[in-house]
Formats: structure tokens, sequence, C-alpha cells
């Protein structure tokens, strides 16, 4: 079973002047929410995790949401033998998380993994499920934090780009 999470970080925190409700693109995406991110296969009890207290835990879970609908862009679907490939690069390092689709299995690797270790699989029905779902609840749970959040434009786009799904 796939678990994505987060932790915000106290070495970065936000700017206190910053107003979440005119905060633009680029600043909810880069400058704002920042901290480490994970995605573990709980079944397995295997993790892919940051430790940079820096990653834009926004940014995250709105790339991976747009990552899991660049890998369905095979009109075979889930029959698509060919892999489909996709990348997450973390803008302040050169490490990546590279994500491969073979028929409706994805494989999650990080440039920082040990040669050896196997990516974390989990069907890509899953990854798109819980990638939404971890968008919401992040969103959710920054709206908690910051009110004015709720009333940003951007944030009402991106909910409505990439609803919960069932």
């Amino acid at each position: 079973m796939l678990d994505i999470g987060y932790a915000l970080s106290n070495r970065f925190p936000d700017p206190p002047q910053t107003d979440y409700r005119r905060a633009d693109v680029h600043a909810l995406r880069h400058d704002l929410f920042c901290g480490d991110v994970y995605l573990a296969d709980t079944k397995a009890d295997r993790e892919l995790s940051t430790a940079w207290g820096w990653v834009p835990v926004l940014d995250f879970a709105w790339a991976l949401c747009d990552i899991v609908e660049q890998l369905d862009r095979d009109p075979r679907g889930s029959r698509a033998s060919r892999p489909q490939h996709a990348e997450l690069d973390f803008t302040e390092s050169t490490d990546r998380m590279l994500f491969e689709r073979r028929f409706g299995w994805v494989d999650i690797e990080a440039d920082w993994m040990p040669r050896d270790e196997e990516p974390l699989t989990f069907s890509h029905s899953a990854l798109r499920r819980e990638a939404r779902d971890f968008l919401h609840d992040l969103i959710a749970d920054l709206t908690d934090l910051h009110d004015d959040l709720a009333e940003n434009p951007a944030i009402w786009t991106l909910q409505a780009r990439f609803p919960r799904v069932g």
C-alpha cells in the first residue's frame, strides 16, 4: 500500500509578511511551505524520502499529480507495453525522482537511492488516487495553518484540475 506524506521544516519558515491570499503560482510552488516528503510502501516497509528540509511540499504534490497524468498519455493505458518515463527534479539540487510506467505499474526510484536497491512499485491507479488525496489533504492542512490560503485563486484552480478520485 502506498503512503505519501510530508513534514514542514522549522529551519525554512515562510516569510512572516506572506499574503497567502495573493501569493502567485511561483511563490506557491517554489518559495513557500518547505520541508520534506516521502513515498512509502507500507506493505514492504520501504520508503523513499528526502531529508533536506527545503523541499517545497506543495510543489512536490502538484508535480506528482502532473507526473501521474504524464504517465497516462499512451492511449493503450494499462495495456501499453512500451515504458513511459517522467522525472521530478528538485530545483535546489541535481537530485531527481524517476518514474517508469509499464502496463499498469509504476516504478519509482531516486538518484540518492543505493544502486542495488529495488524501486518502489505501485499500480498507476493507486498512485493517481494517493497523489490526489495527498494534494487535497496537504492543501487542507496548509489552509488550517494559513486561513487566507483558502481564498487564493491558484489553489482553487489546482484543486479543480486534480479532483479526488474514488
